[in-house]
């Protein structure tokens, strides 16, 4: 990578929302993995890139640019600086939490397996949910309905998940692993089950209908969100 592709990135990289992992930046923003992996190595994005991933972060890439040549007259809301440190202007969180529209995938083949997955489109707002004191404080958590029996009976059919994509997570726990866009179907492609184990080349979950496990590489996925629990 050139002096001037790490300085760019570098400075992309200010803007990344703090509740998301990269990855899961370019999934939210809808940037291929290819595109986002070469960009990463090189340093070198279009700018239509560029504007998918500002855009996802709140910002635009006019202020980017003038950020980068040093015009700070309309600084960006999410990032300014202050000496060399980063800092963060963002507003309070919001009463509710975002319903999402959720679809059935079919069946995710996880190295021979077939799983249940569906897809979780956060473009396609269809309500708002009373926010629980336990996510006050995470501006990144949203809802989902469940719409399959894979985790019954720890969760049930029609029933509303809280997600927490900012909360560590750990084995015992409940996950939402985002895999990222796949085909022409709104939404990314996600599959629920209790996290098992996790290693720097797959991941174990577990679902409860059929009862069994499955590893998933960790190179198909974008992003691990905690499931909170049921809301009622």
């Amino acid at each position: 990578m050139t002096e001037e592709g790490e300085q760019l990135l570098a400075e992309l990289m200010k803007f990344k929302p703090d509740e998301l992992t990269p990855n899961a930046w370019a999934v939210k923003a809808g940037v291929s993995r290819t595109i986002w992996s070469d960009l990463r190595r090189h340093g070198n994005p279009s700018r239509r890139t560029l504007e998918k991933l500002l855009a996802a972060a709140g910002t635009s890439l006019a202020k980017f640019e003038a950020l980068r040549i040093g015009d700070h007259s309309e600084p960006p809301q999410e990032a300014r600086r202050l000496g060399d440190a980063p800092v963060s202007f963002r507003p309070a969180p919001s009463s509710s939490l975002p319903l999402f529209a959720t679809h059935r995938a079919g069946s995710y083949d996880a190295a021979g397996q077939s799983i249940a997955s569906i897809r979780i489109d956060r473009a396609a707002e269809i309500g708002r949910i009373p926010r629980p004191a336990s996510l006050i404080a995470d501006q990144a958590a949203y809802t989902i309905l469940i719409i399959d029996e894979a985790m019954w009976p720890r969760f049930r059919l029609g029933r509303r998940i809280a997600i927490s994509p900012a909360a560590s997570v750990g084995s015992g726990d409940d996950v939402v692993a985002i895999l990222g866009r796949e085909g022409d179907e709104p939404g990314e492609l996600a599959v629920i089950g209790e996290l098992v184990a996790r290693s720097p080349h797959t991941i174990e979950l577990r679902q409860y209908r059929p009862d069994r496990n499955f590893r998933i590489p960790s190179a198909q996925v974008f992003a691990i969100h905690k499931v909170m629990g049921e809301l009622f």
